[in-house]
């Protein structure tokens, strides 16, 4: 086993300050209306970011394949999660790419519900881009609060969350970037790629500020970690991490069950991003567990590697592909992604092993790590190497028995869906037949009742008349 230790590195996380904006947060007089309109921008902005945490995490990011990769499995950030967490739907157009010129201050106004006098003369340069000072705007939103013009207050207050906290960028300032991102209603892609694409380009260069929604990275690691039911001592999150097992994992969570995912785009076998910056891919097929499905063989031609670039170095014009790729969104429902299990074959544990290996974890092992069954923490005295090897034969006739019982009452759910689709098929046939009889009949009523004058007043006298027990 590679017991070689990648080096580490310190990166900082951009870490405005959100007092002042988390006050303006609890002046919302109907957070469910806020919710409604803007998602769950209330619950990011109020999220307290362990920073241990996600700079632990980020040691464990793998830059061939664009995921974090621990010992013996991987997590992956997807869209449809960050889609939950955000509270917002991922919307059937191109994302955000810095391609079109910003938008002209009417557009900025009304969306905002504020004269165009209001902003007209604001913006200030900061950074390249058009910018309009966070004063500014919370002024604003404390004076329509004060009006209660509700509309006008949360507009600004989401416009303020955004610009400071989804896609932080200037100190101070809100930018065009998230005055852009804010119009087009559809932040999710965005904030994944300004994600991956941060801490890609740092976790390569080894240094320097991860500029992302920290909040929202926090909020999505924490819900795959377990939640300890008595209060544990404390630990540093390298020594948290390395003894999590694949079965310690949170895989799926039922409130983040889509019935559709991006499995593709374009002529791109995986997901291509765009952020603010620049882009980059991942991979949904590495992240089946994650929505409640088997993770079956190793990945094929998984190539991600090539997948990376920033605006201001894009020689290969891949922005243009990427936008390209966007008008093509490949999707799959859950017939198309398999079984329903968090377990992972053994091949593809043993392909993230070797890739762990081959990578190199950035801090000691605290278990053994086996492709069939959950490791056990380390240290294991001589003595009882006899017992875990008998454990080790316990568990694998175990999974194997658990597999037999799957295949077994798939087998039985199979045959009882036919026979039912067998009986509804039977009864719409028979429904079919039925009708056509009853319009059958008719006709010959209508017929006889046509060729033969009195027969339907005779044949209504004979329902509607007394009965002839009432004669007697």
């Amino acid at each position: 086993m590679e017991n070689a230790i990648r080096r580490t590195h310190r990166y900082e996380f951009k870490k405005p300050d959100l007092e002042s904006l988390r006050n303006l947060g609890r002046m919302v007089k109907n957070p469910e209306h806020f919710r409604n309109r803007y998602g769950y921008l209330l619950n990011i902005l109020r999220t307290n970011v362990d920073e241990g945490l996600i700079n632990t995490l980020v040691q464990f990011y793998d830059p061939l394949y664009h995921c974090f990769t621990f010992s013996d499995y991987q997590l992956v950030p997807t869209l449809e999660e960050y889609s939950h967490w955000v509270g917002l739907p991922v919307l059937d157009q191109v994302p955000f790419h810095g391609l079109e010129p910003g938008p002209k201050i009417p557009a900025i106004a009304n969306a905002l519900h504020l004269e165009i006098a209001d902003i007209k003369n604001k913006f200030i340069t900061r950074a390249g881009l058009q910018c309009l000072p966070y004063n500014f705007l919370y002024q604003k939103a404390t004076i329509c609060f004060e009006r209660s013009e509700t509309d006008a207050f949360e507009a600004i207050l989401a416009l303020l969350i955004y610009g400071i906290v989804l896609f932080p960028n200037v100190d101070k300032f809100v930018d065009m970037n998230a005055i852009q991102i804010f119009l087009t209603q559809n932040p999710v892609p965005t904030l994944l790629a300004d994600t991956y694409v941060s801490i890609h380009e740092r976790t390569d260069k080894e240094r320097g500020t991860i500029v992302c929604c920290a909040p929202l990275l926090h909020i999505w690691i924490t819900s795959h970690l377990p939640r300890p039911k008595v209060k544990p001592e404390y630990l540093p999150w390298s020594q948290k991490l390395m003894t999590l097992t694949p079965n310690d994992i949170v895989w799926f969570n039922p409130t983040c069950d889509p019935e559709l995912i991006i499995d593709s785009c374009g002529d791109f076998n995986n997901v291509p991003l765009l952020g603010t910056r620049g882009g980059i891919s991942y991979s949904p097929v590495l992240a089946r567990r994650q929505f409640g499905f088997y993770m079956e063989m190793k990945p094929v031609y998984l190539i991600l590697d090539r997948d990376f670039f920033l605006y201001k170095k894009d020689d290969a014009n891949q922005r243009a592909q990427f936008k390209k790729a966007w008008y093509s969104i490949i999707r799959k429902d859950r017939n198309q992604l398999g079984n329903r299990s968090v377990i992972a074959h053994e091949a593809y544990v043993k392909w993230v092993i070797d890739r762990a290996n081959k990578w190199k974890m950035p801090y000691p092992r605290q278990r053994l790590v086996t492709s069939t069954v959950s490791a056990i923490p380390l240290p294991l005295p001589p003595e009882s190497l006899e017992g875990y090897q008998k454990q080790l034969d316990i568990e694998r006739r175990e999974n194997s028995m658990w597999e037999v019982k799957y295949r077994k009452k798939k087998q039985e759910y199979d045959t009882v869906k036919n026979l039912l689709d067998q009986q509804i098929q039977a009864n719409c046939k028979e429904k079919n037949e039925n009708a056509r009889l009853k319009a059958s009949i008719q006709r010959k009523e209508d017929f006889l009742d046509k060729i033969c004058p009195g027969r339907k007043k005779r044949r209504m006298d004979l329902f509607n008349g007394p009965h002839l027990d009432s004669e007697e």
